[in-house]
């Protein structure tokens, strides 16, 4: 067995501390480049493209990621990927200075960054059950979401109030230091290593990369588990998608509502991770797990979706995130507690490899059904659409209002059949955690 604690909450919180300076530094360049390209070409897609480069390489090498995590050692896998997110970051400041930089110089580094950022997320989750004990996990996992929260709120505020005064070059430095810090956070913090196990000596890289996809189809509650998540993360990652242009259509392309609701959102993972992170979380994880993306499907996307104005729909975004960061602590929990730390690299990384599928599917399907299926829908005369004109409002974005609200009520329905499956509602009693297996 590995021993758990060695470094405790002290290293953990220091480890959690570096990572969310460096999100900051990156927020603030993602921010400033993101102006930078629409200033040299006035293009969406340009920017779109670079998000695409970015998460294409996490997909095609998160299975990869997750087997050299179980081989590798852990602390310098996260060493290596701030690493490359900072050379990266370097290589955009030379081609600044040298005033060579190019909309596709980004394609490339977002790619570079990318492929070294699918180790991180896996390698630090399954570095958590061996930092800390059992009742500190859904606690961890919590900070986890509540520094990304941080980052997507004051990053593109912190980006915004500085590049005019000191310039995008300043921007990316501050960046190149938030991510040394966080190196040096890493060199000094001891991360224990899961112990080896004889039946893991000479297995082959492909039976590795296909070792945590095996693991959980082999189980009914793991599998039942991601079923549920990758169903309801698909619904939310769907309401990202036309959150913008839901306001922008609603409102007449009034920013400023766009960016208080997007904020709101923001504003409600940080009062929900703090909270939870502060508590530690409940006992039953998984009743929570259920309990929170019911609140936030119904009362967060229905009420979006049924708003037509600024105050419900910031009421309706706060509500949208307020709990989610109880729901991502409880079920990456549950999965530290159930899985051996010895092969929570491959098995993590295959569920992050399906969370992300249904995200990059949700996107174009959202789209696709905005534009095609939802609001011509709305904006006809049938009597369906008047019908609905009595939920959702009618004119511009009420077809995508009505997807949110069809959206979270489906949620629902995929929680209460998931509930009602006892391999995943009984999965805290009817798995073992991975400490008490003889």
């Amino acid at each position: 067995m590995p021993r758990v604690g060695r470094s405790g909450m002290p290293g953990f919180i220091l480890v959690w501390l570096g990572q969310v300076v460096s999100l900051l530094g990156s927020g603030m360049t993602q921010f400033a480049l993101t102006i930078w390209a629409w200033q040299i070409t006035g293009e969406a897609t340009a920017l779109a493209m670079v998000a695409f480069f970015g998460f294409f390489p996490r997909i095609l090498l998160t299975p990869l990621a997750g087997a050299l995590i179980d081989r590798w050692n852990r602390k310098l896998v996260m060493i290596l990927s701030d690493l490359a997110a900072g050379i990266g970051t370097i290589v955009v400041l030379l081609l600044l200075r040298l005033e060579l930089l190019q909309i596709w110089h980004l394609y490339a580094v977002a790619a570079f960054s990318g492929a070294f950022g699918s180790f991180q997320a896996p390698a630090f989750t399954a570095s958590i059950s061996l930092m800390l004990p059992k009742k500190h996990f859904t606690r961890a996992n919590t900070m986890l979401g509540l520094g990304h929260s941080i980052s997507t709120v004051f990053a593109p505020m912190a980006a915004g109030a500085l590049l005019a005064f000191i310039g995008i070059h300043n921007i990316l430095l501050i960046d190149i230091a938030t991510f040394t810090f966080a190196v040096l956070v890493l060199l000094v913090v001891p991360i224990p290593q899961p112990d080896p196990s004889a039946e893991d000596r000479g297995r082959s890289l492909l039976s590795d990369c296909l070792f945590g996809f095996k693991y959980i189809f082999a189980n009914r509650s793991l599998l039942g588990l991601v079923g549920y998540t990758f169903v309801v993360l698909f619904l939310l990652r769907a309401c990202i998608g036309v959150v913008s242009p839901m306001i922008l259509a609603r409102t007449g392309g009034n920013e400023l509502a766009l960016g208080t609701v997007l904020m709101l959102f923001g504003i409600g993972g940080i009062v929900g991770g703090s909270a939870v992170s502060i508590w530690g979380g409940p006992k039953r994880k998984v009743r929570a797990l259920f309990l929170s993306f019911s609140v936030s499907l119904l009362l967060g996307k229905v009420v979006l979706g049924i708003g037509q104005g600024l105050v419900i729909w910031g009421i309706g975004a706060f509500l949208s995130t307020v709990l989610l960061p109880l729901s991502n602590g409880a079920r990456h929990a549950i999965w530290q507690a159930k899985v051996a730390p010895r092969v929570q690299g491959r098995v993590f990384s295959a569920r992050i490899l399906i969370g992300q599928l249904g995200g990059a599917l949700a996107l174009p399907v959202a789209g696709l059904l905005a534009d095609r299926v939802f609001e011509p829908l709305m904006s006809g005369s049938s009597r369906l659409a008047q019908a609905l004109s009595h939920i959702v409002g009618s004119g511009p974005g009420a077809g995508m209002g009505l997807m949110y609200v069809l959206f979270g009520s489906l949620g629902v329905v995929a929680t209460v059949l998931a509930f009602s499956y006892r391999p995943v509602r009984d999965i805290e009693q009817l798995l073992p955690d991975h400490d008490t297996e003889t």
